[in-house]
């Protein structure tokens, strides 16, 4: 009898060291970038292509399971193929709902012996060819023979991922769409990226909308949708809703919920549009390439960080004085006097802005001046391509940060004067110059540059009067000098109130100003309207892809096991 049960304890104690491993797993991962294509085919129908790049946490367990949700259950089995660092998963099979974070359709990819050990990096990629139930009606008033589709990428289980993932989502439409009939949606669901798609042909020479970020979240929703003639694929393949909307009953009862939601919404838009005509710079400026692009002015760096154009105005009056090319008569209205003949060192967009104050009206001013800030961004284009945005724009603010360094590291007030002067264009490229020159001349007096009195038409008319142009002397025994000199706080005053009211004083309302610069070097591509229902229908919480809606293509999430 005691025989038996020390068998039994030790087979129960064996059994438990089997099973605790499995127990105690734990998936945690990094994808580090994500590639994901969706095609719509000639004939209604749609293709997804997925590459995931997974680096496995080294404290979790093996991926030895890939779940991957799909938009709805109308896939052809068939058509799925994947492969696991370019060698291929032969176990693939539809996916258990618990294993998906939301929704009921998906599918399995099993890895068995090339599972993503702890510490480990994989390459997955999955291809299904054949969905249907993707395309539905457009919703557009003014486009009513129009189609149209919504997706949403898989998404895996916020509990398992880790880290931002370099995302790219392009959206193929039916092959013979033209330019002129394509249209896209912003994307939703906080998309980290650029709102408006880089576009073209891609190799079958069907159009192509594209998005980017390298902070997007593989654990994230983001939703995103087109549409185009209905005529380029079976009307049979266009998915029609129900004539009556259930969901219509239920949207007599929360009414009141709608009308707040409708309203935050046109509110938004106001916001959206309004951020909208701030972005000048073109898309193509943003199509990453490789190195940093050395040797730009100040002037292009604020123009590739988006700096106002109030404030790239302001840093071109300052090198037009800093040169001797003019002075400034009046500061309100800005007014500005062209020294004649010309330094021969002027920069073309420095003689364009010269070129445009010589106009009387104001209207034919800012008119001048917009296109001065379009031939800026045609020059910074060409000058960018092949070259890295953010790899550009960081060079420039370590270039911006010695700047201020040198300056606030300054122990005289000489010498602080100088390298402010040598560097101030540098210096503006800080959002927060104004503030950062308030601190550095607080206390003191500073010594003005030369140019100054060309710039400040108050110190200039107060210089006929010796007692309102105070000097230093050098300590005895030094050579003989003096220089002008203001109390710190004046200085600051001085060059801030500048910076404030000069752009205004000129080009008046901001965004209408920029907005001007805006159409022509970063136009809105054509766009169509989007249900305020649900353009997804799918994902997380819910997967009911069978909606009246602007496109009900969802991807559920899923997970690695």
């Amino acid at each position: 009898m005691k025989k038996s049960i020390l068998s039994i304890a030790i087979l129960l104690a064996l059994l438990a060291l089997v099973f605790h491993p499995a127990q105690a797993q734990t998936y945690l991962f990094q994808v580090d970038r994500e590639v994901v294509n969706f095609y719509v085919n000639a004939d209604g129908t749609a293709s997804i292509d997925y590459v995931y790049d997974f680096t496995n946490d080294p404290s979790a367990s093996p991926i030895e399971f890939v779940d991957v949700g799909l938009p709805n259950g109308s896939y052809d089995m068939s058509t799925v193929t994947a492969t696991i660092d370019g060698k291929p998963i032969t176990d693939i099979s539809k996916a258990d709902p618990q294993n998906l974070a939301g929704g009921s359709y998906g599918v399995t990819l099993a890895l068995h012996e090339n599972a993503i050990q702890p510490g480990q990096f994989g390459r997955v990629h999955l291809a299904v060819g054949r969905i249907e139930r993707m395309v539905y009606p457009g919703e557009d008033p003014d486009r009513p023979d129009y189609a149209s589709f919504n997706f949403i990428p898989n998404w895996f289980g916020p509990k398992y991922v880790i880290g931002s993932t370099d995302m790219t989502v392009t959206l193929h439409l039916p092959d013979g769409v033209q330019p002129d009939e394509a249209v896209y949606y912003p994307p939703k669901g906080g998309w980290p990226g650029p709102l408006q798609p880089v576009s073209g042909f891609d190799d079958q020479d069907r159009i192509y909308y594209t998005w980017q970020s390298d902070q997007a979240s593989a654990a994230e929703e983001y939703t995103f949708g087109g549409g185009f003639p209905a005529s380029y694929v079976p009307a049979g393949a266009i998915v029609r809703p129900p004539l009556i909307d259930p969901g219509l009953l239920l949207c007599v009862g929360i009414g009141c919920v709608f009308v707040l939601v409708f309203g935050w919404g046109i509110y938004s838009s106001f916001r959206s549009a309004g951020k909208r005509k701030l972005a000048y710079l073109p898309p193509k400026i943003a199509i990453e390439g490789h190195g940093i692009k050395r040797g730009l002015t100040a002037v292009e760096a604020a123009i590739l960080m988006e700096q106002p154009l109030d404030k790239v105005l302001t840093m071109i009056l300052f090198g037009v004085i800093k040169k001797n090319a003019a002075s400034v008569l009046t500061r309100e209205p800005l007014e500005i006097q062209v020294t004649r003949p010309l330094p021969e060192d002027l920069r073309p967009y420095e003689t364009e802005f010269l070129v445009a104050f010589s106009e009387k009206k104001g209207a034919e001013r800012r008119k001048a001046l917009q296109d001065m800030f379009v031939n800026i961004v045609k020059g910074l284009s060409e000058k960018m391509k092949g070259f890295s945005r953010k790899e550009t724009i960081e060079y420039y603010r370590s270039i911006m940060d010695q700047a201020w360094a040198q300056v606030e590291a300054a122990n005289t007030p000489e010498v602080k004067a100088q390298k402010y002067d040598e560097s101030l264009e540098w210096t503006m490229l800080d959002r927060r110059f104004e503030d950062r020159t308030r601190d550095v001349f607080r206390q003191g007096p500073v010594f003005v540059p030369m140019w100054w009195p060309r710039y400040d038409p108050v110190y200039r008319g107060g210089m006929g009067s010796a007692p309102h142009v105070p000097t230093v002397s050098t300590p005895s025994g030094q050579p003989s000098m003096s220089m002008p000199h203001l109390p710190g706080s004046d200085f600051a005053a001085s060059v801030v109130n500048g910076v404030q009211s000069f752009g205004a004083g000129v080009i008046g309302d901001l965004t209408g100003f920029t907005g001007g610069v805006t159409n022509t070097t970063n136009p809105v591509p054509k766009t169509t309207y989007s249900s305020t229902r649900s353009g997804g229908g799918g994902g997380g919480r819910s997967c009911a892809c069978a909606c009246a809606c602007a496109g009900c293509a969802c991807a559920c999430a899923g997970g690695g096991r």
